[in-house]
């Protein structure tokens, strides 16, 4: 059997479309911190290069001898590094707000967070391969069988969300792990509170953080006309949000849509990138690119990840190892989750969670972090019937 081209070559389609727009978008940060035009780009350009390299050489291995290797080293090595991250000097680490996020090494900075939710997929996907199955079992047996995950959960929730101070990375690891539970043989009613749980854990982490609450009330005063205006004046006076900084990144994530149009003002041309729209080539990669593709373009790189996520939940559906069929699942759901929760976030349709656009935002360790999770389920495809 062969590996599956055709996400090889979707997944270094839209790693090069990421390369092209780290020359185009960064153009105001790069006058504004003295860096060369190229700056951004010759760093995109190397990673991507890997990136692409380590796909392929992944997807050469045989998985009956390298998955479960591969897979726990990147779980328990990051695990360890998140556990320590705190702990290290600040010459070691680098921070954003206040959080330690990134281990600094000779010429590039690492995200383990970004591994790490490679490596909890596979733990994941072997563990439920072994514990659980699609036989009928009252929902009390059910949960003392979870009950193990939810404590590791609850460590990498405190990593992550406490430690770091990153509530969307936790968001999109608790929807994986609850529909992987699902595709594991779970009941809908287990599935069922497994969101309920996730969503009280959500709740808490926002109204025991100020900055989080303000963000939810920025976010409201966006939307709040739109929704309040159909409902009676009692209720939208209680609900309606007075106060709060102005939105002005949302407002020009906005602009910049509008802006592009149908075909866009084509690339290298976009105007809002000019010191309008911060963290244009990171956060808000997806609205730079709208203004200079326009909707065709942003169309067109939606139909790539769409397609990419469908090779994969393609290459989990004709596995015949559970281990293998629940791994792709969890890959997949990792990028469809991260896709739209940033997709949302720069609409305004949800709060910004600072979730990397798969492929696309600028950054090594989510390029690299990913490209290993489709040479993992590059390397499975040789196994599945395709």
């Amino acid at each position: 059997m062969q590996t599956d081209k055709t996400l090889f070559i979707l997944s270094s389609f839209c790693i090069f479309v990421g390369i092209v727009f780290s020359l185009s978008l960064p153009v105001f940060t790069n006058i504004y911190f003295n860096y060369s035009e190229f700056h951004f780009f010759i760093r995109q350009f190397g990673v991507g290069m890997l990136s692409i390299f380590v796909m392929w050489s992944l997807s050469r291995l045989n998985p009956e001898k390298s998955l479960t290797f591969i897979g726990f080293s990147i779980f328990l090595v990051c695990l360890f590094l998140m556990g320590i991250m705190h702990y290290l000097p600040e010459s070691l680490v680098t921070s954003a707000g206040g959080a330690k996020r990134w281990i600094r090494l000779p010429g590039f900075s690492l995200a383990p967070i970004e591994f790490f939710k490679v490596g909890f997929v596979y733990f994941l996907a072997w563990s439920f391969a072994r514990k659980l199955d699609e036989k009928k079992k009252a929902l009390k047996d059910e949960v003392k069988l979870i009950l193990p995950y939810v404590v590791v959960f609850i460590l990498v929730v405190y990593l992550i969300a406490v430690m770091q101070n990153d509530l969307g990375q936790v968001v999109v690891l608790a929807l994986t792990l609850a529909i992987m539970l699902l595709f594991a043989g779970t009941s809908i009613r287990l599935f069922m509170i497994s969101l309920v749980g996730s969503f009280l854990i959500f709740a808490i982490a926002i109204f025991t953080s100020e900055h989080r609450i303000l963000r939810i009330k920025v976010w409201w005063s966006t939307i709040q006309n739109m929704i309040l205006s159909f409902l009676p004046q009692s209720i939208a006076k209680v609900l309606r949000v007075e106060g709060v900084p102005e939105p002005y990144q949302i407002s020009n994530s906005l602009n910049a849509i509008n802006h592009g149009g149908l075909f866009g003002q084509g690339i290298g041309s976009g105007s809002f990138k000019l010191g309008f729209l911060s963290e244009v080539h990171t956060d808000f990669v997806l609205a730079g690119i709208a203004e200079e593709t326009g909707f065709i373009g942003i169309l067109i790189i939606t139909l790539a990840i769409f397609f990419i996520v469908y090779r994969i939940f393609k290459i989990a559906n004709r596995s015949q190892n559970r281990v293998y069929y629940l791994f792709s699942v969890g890959i997949g759901l990792l990028i469809v989750f991260s896709f739209l929760m940033n997709a949302y976030g720069v609409t305004s349709l949800t709060p910004i969670k600072g979730i990397a656009v798969p492929f696309l935002s600028y950054g090594g360790s989510s390029i690299l972090a990913l490209s290993i999770g489709i040479g993992m389920v590059l390397m499975v495809s040789k196994r599945a019937k395709l």
